[in-house]
């Protein structure tokens, strides 16, 4: 590995070892078993070629770039000068920045490590031979083996090694928090309830399943509270899983199959199982869940119908196992739903040990203590603004949104601008947390910042804050730092999983502020699901518009369960067309929405030609495209991002497209598509999906002259059977994924050129890793 390519990553854990020892045994071990638990880390072997700066890479590439190091000291450790040279570096690092350092003593007692007796003291007897005029690096070499052992350390003395390896992992995951669950920065009375609910779950029926609901009003801080607990539990279970948001995610499309794919992976720590459909869910649920304990937490049930559609019914979960609950329904759970939920020696358990938790609203006190932290950031208040504070404080009714939302917006102001946020409270005569959060709003410092928000509340929620970031940008808008503004605010939080996410009450507030705009739906700027719907059939959509977002599919099942009627789909297929013939509708309904710029139509089908439709399109997602081509008529020429997941595509253009501000093409499960479109005029393209375009089989030549990729997924496209030389020319390309490529037997040699790729991965393909060409040294071959 190239040491200037090392220099570029972030690692979670620096692994220093002696080669020799454990470089093919216990250390590889423990690499695989990081690696696998979505731990990044660099193993420091001793195979790699050495420069004449490589003390000062190391540590500006490794050391400054990692979070904390693991040092396996074994018999012949002090044997090498290298090692012991890392072992000092480490240690100056760890004094001048919070760098964890954790000692593993693998076939080595800490004192023999502390004291250099034994192999260690035959080293030093060597070193002070060979470095008889360097006396003062060879005490800094022992001051350094003294240190390290008195850090406290893990020991295997006579464990078995796979478990002391698990012990490892476990606690580099405590000390990183990599499993963790985002909770704000400041927590003020909670620490009761967390501390009764984690008295529960571990004296209540230890080796009995349990399930329990936390419940209040919406804002009060359930979820919260159950991340907390969530957090300082999962390490005394075998599998855990948090389903965040589960009343709005099942009512999305596939909602319940994304949470039930969600589930399982979680709690086989990251392998991922491909579900169909809801049934089949439910059968491979119950097949993880019977032979672990697990801690399984369900936020915001609104009611059991979505458990038994999620879980299914007399469940085997393993004695030991925990379901929380949130909820605003504190009548949710009831002794006929457990005795359907769980089997019949669980549910004779459970029902004495179910539980209810109510979260109560924050003292006065409380409710001012963290009013003061997101306004101050710390619990001192002026004098000046006391009383101010306690006024305000009183009208949020001791609700932790309406605190946490309102001290952020007052935060940094002037006593005017406290002033006035009072006089507009008290004219909220019964402390609506909509209005309450409205002002909060109204404070953003301008309408970069307040467009910004309106348009995350109808798009992108729960999307990739980067990808996010990518669109918006091509809005002309200044996105990372109106996130931060918005993150400051504390209207917007981006979660462990680089998510954009808001409280559904923030949501609502931003919907119901974008209603307000007109009475008439047709000139309101964003439009979604069924307003969305009405503008377009009736065709009253106006210049004001500026996103609209339909998913016909989910629209239409959700019709479908409102009046228990059936929609019928053809099967075997990701790509559920309608072809009904009352979901048409015409182009035409688009031509006087001219400032209109994100656009999501999936599974609507259009007719019509396009030469009146928006032309400062910058996003557009149309999953379940119906035609077989781009209509040549279609002006997309400033995408940023376009998304056609699930089309019936063929040839995605006829001819040449010009798109020179395109980003990201999707065209995930098109299995129609035969031929890659022509690249040649998308230059700054960086991201290109293909994945499961089954009758795929060719790739344009042309793809070598996107000297922007960085990301190409062509796997599961089953009909590949080769490469085009010129794919070796993508000089920014850094992850290519060929896994799934069943006929794919080779790839060209011109990869070697590809001297910035780090992931390769070629599984269940037929190509032999003994001839695939790695210009890379850092390169990640993936079999």
């Amino acid at each position: 590995m190239a040491m200037s390519e090392i220099s570029r990553c972030s690692y979670h854990v620096f692994l220093s070892f002696r080669g020799e020892d454990t470089r093919k045994s216990f250390t590889d071990h423990l690499y695989t078993a990081l690696v696998h638990l979505g731990i990044q880390t660099f193993r420091d072997d001793e195979e790699i070629e050495r420069g004449n700066n490589i003390k000062d890479e190391i540590e500006k590439a490794i050391l400054h770039h990692s979070k904390i190091s693991i040092v396996v000291f074994s018999k012949n450790y002090a044997a090498s000068t290298w090692c012991l040279n890392e072992l000092v570096m480490i240690l100056e690092h760890k004094k001048s920045a919070k760098h964890i350092v954790l000692p593993v003593f693998y076939d080595v007692d800490p004192s023999q490590v502390k004291n250099q007796t034994g192999s260690y003291a035959e080293a030093f007897t060597q070193h002070e031979q060979n470095f008889e005029s360097e006396t003062n690096m060879v005490q800094r070499w022992r001051n350094a083996l003294k240190e390290v052992a008195d850090i406290g350390g893990m020991v295997l003395q006579d464990r078995h090694e796979s478990q002391f390896i698990l012990d490892i992992v476990k606690e580099v995951q405590n000390k990183l928090h990599l499993i963790s669950l985002y909770v704000p920065p400041y927590l003020v009375g909670i620490d009761s309830l967390v501390t009764q609910i984690n008295q529960w779950l571990e004296q209540d029926g230890a080796n009995k399943v349990c399930i329990a609901t936390i419940c209040g009003i919406g804002g009060i801080g359930k979820t919260t509270i159950a991340k907390v607990v969530y957090n300082q539990n999962i390490p005394r279970f075998e599998g855990y899983s948090f389903l965040a948001d589960v009343r709005e995610t099942s009512q999305d499309c596939n909602g319940l199959v994304r949470l039930q794919r969600q589930l399982i992976s979680d709690i086989l720590k990251g392998k991922s199982h491909k579900i169909y459909n809801i049934d089949n869910g439910i059968n491979k649920i119950k097949e993880v869940v019977c032979c672990r304990r697990v801690l399984l937490v369900l936020d915001d049930v609104d009611e059991l119908g979505k458990i038994r559609k999620l879980l299914g019914t007399q469940i085997p979960f393993h004695p030991g196992s925990k379901i929380i609950i949130t909820s605003r329904n504190r009548y949710l759970l009831n002794a006929h739903f457990i005795s359907q939920m769980f089997d019949l020696e669980a549910s004779r358990s459970c029902g004495g040990l179910s539980k209810q938790f109510e979260v109560k609203e924050l003292a006065s006190s409380e409710s001012l203590q963290l009013f003061n932290w997101y306004a101050f950031g710390h619990n001192f208040v002026p004098e000046s603004s006391m009383a101010y504070a306690r006024s305000l404080v009183k009208h949020c009714g001791g609700l932790p949104l309406a605190l946490q939302v309102f001290g952020s917006s007052l935060s940094s102001k002037s006593v005017s601008s406290w002033k006035s946020a009072l006089e507009k409270l008290e004219e909220i005569s019964d402390s609506k947390i909509q209005k309450i959060l409205r002002i909060s709003y109204d404070s953003l410092e301008d309408d970069h910042d307040k467009n910004l928000f309106l348009d995350i509340v109808c798009l992108f929620i729960g999307k990739d804050k980067d990808y996010t970031t990518t669109i918006l940008d091509g809005c002309d808008f200044y996105t990372t730092i109106g996130i931060e503004n918005l993150v400051g605010s504390s209207l917007l939080i981006i979660n462990e999983k680089n998510k954009l996410m808001m409280h559904q009450m923030i949501r609502d507030m931003g919907r119901e502020i974008i209603r307000q705009e007109s009475s008439d739906i047709g000139k309101r700027s964003r439009l979604w699901h069924k307003n969305a719907f009405d503008v377009i059939r009736e065709k009253i959509g106006s210049r004001t518009v500026k996103c609209l977002t339909i998913n016909l599919k989910g629209l239409l099942e959700d019709k479908a369960k409102r009046t228990n009627t059936t929609l019928h789909f053809p099967k075997h297929s990701k790509s559920q067309f309608l072809m009904a013939n009352d979901v048409d509708m015409e182009t035409q309904a688009f031509a006087k929405m001219k400032r209109l710029k994100l656009l999501q139509l999936d599974y609507v089908r259009l007719k019509g030609d396009f030469k009146d439709f928006p032309k400062r399109l910058r996003w557009l997602r149309w999953h379940g495209f119906c035609m077989q081509s781009f209509p040549v008529d279609f002006d997309i020429n400033e995408l940023v991002v376009l998304d056609m997941r699930n089309s019936k595509l063929k040839q995605v253009w006829k001819d040449t497209e010009c798109l020179p501000n395109l980003k990201i093409l999707n065209l995930n499960h098109s299995h129609s598509l035969l031929k890659t479109p022509s690249f040649s005029g998308l230059p700054s393209l960086e991201k290109l999906m293909l994945k499961d375009c089954i009758n795929l089989v060719e790739v344009d030549q042309s793809i070598g002259e996107l000297k922007m990729l960085t990301f190409l997924n062509l796997k599961d496209c089953t009909s590949l059977r080769k490469l085009p030389r010129t794919i070796g020319s993508l000089i920014s390309l850094a992850e290519l994924i060929l896994s799934g490529c069943s006929r794919l037997d080779d790839v060209p040699w011109e990869l070697h050129n590809m001297k910035s790729l780090k992931v390769l991965n070629l599984d269940e393909t037929s190509i032999c890793q003994t001839v695939v060409p790695i210009g890379s040294e850092a390169c990640k071959l993936l079999y």
